[in-house]
């Protein structure tokens, strides 16, 4: 398959308080290919944050570069950033970030309007989605009415809708019980598999690895597997 992104030489330092500087990152050299689901595993500390805000155009490397669709998005002006993340990406989060007020399909909708989505073709795209991932019938319902895997799977609808290149998940299953982690991720291999959606998601629970087509398990900033 096609490499969709790539990281070569990709540090990131941060000055704290006292003046000094912690090494988040040291040299990463990584690759995603398309229509395929990768997983950066590693303890909380290790990196896999500070890594996928790199990889999603979300903050810029110390130095290094990261190439996206062919581009070299280190390099671009932050409105080109911000356009590559509107209409290109997707971000799943560990807290899911719904809006309270708005129903399912209001929230999907309401994503799709924010993407500059075609407006006659927004509430099918809406409801097809959350049809995909299992919510036919609880579209009308807002997060507050919603189990906390039910809310995720509204999210990771929100995410898909408007047909990114790329979904990025930033440990989308800490805050739920195994069996609905599980649930989550086999929703994300599907979507791989029957959408040829890409995605790079983050975990700490080697339970979900066995899913992934690619694992890279990173260490004090290093990728060590």
């Amino acid at each position: 398959m096609a490499e969709l992104l790539t990281a070569k030489g990709v540090t990131r330092d941060f000055v704290i308080g006292d003046g000094s500087v912690v090494h988040a990152l040291k040299g990463i050299d990584m690759s995603v290919a398309e229509g395929r689901l990768t997983i950066l595993k590693g303890r909380s500390g290790s990196g896999k944050t500070t890594l996928i805000n790199m990889l999603g155009a979300l903050d810029r490397p110390t130095s290094g570069e990261v190439f996206f669709d062919g581009e070299d998005i280190t390099k671009l002006s932050d409105a080109k950033r911000d356009e590559i993340r509107r209409y290109k990406m997707a971000f799943v989060f560990q807290s899911v970030a719904l809006m309270s007020s708005m129903t399912a399909y209001e929230n999907v909708d309401f994503g799709l309007r924010l993407a500059g989505f075609d407006e006659k073709k927004r509430e099918e795209r809406a409801k097809r989605c959350l049809e995909e991932v299992g919510l036919a019938k609880r579209m009308d319902h807002r997060p507050g009415e919603l189990s906390g895997g039910e809310q995720q799977r509204v999210a990771i609808a929100r995410a898909l809708a408007h047909e990114p290149k790329i979904i990025f998940a930033d440990e989308p299953t800490a805050e739920l019980d195994s069996g609905t982690s599980h649930h989550i991720v086999e929703l994300f291999k599907r979507l791989v598999l029957d959408e040829h959606m890409t995605i790079v998601m983050t975990t700490h629970d080697v339970s979900l690895l066995e899913i992934a087509d690619r694992v890279y398990t990173l260490e004090d900033g290093e990728i060590v597997d």
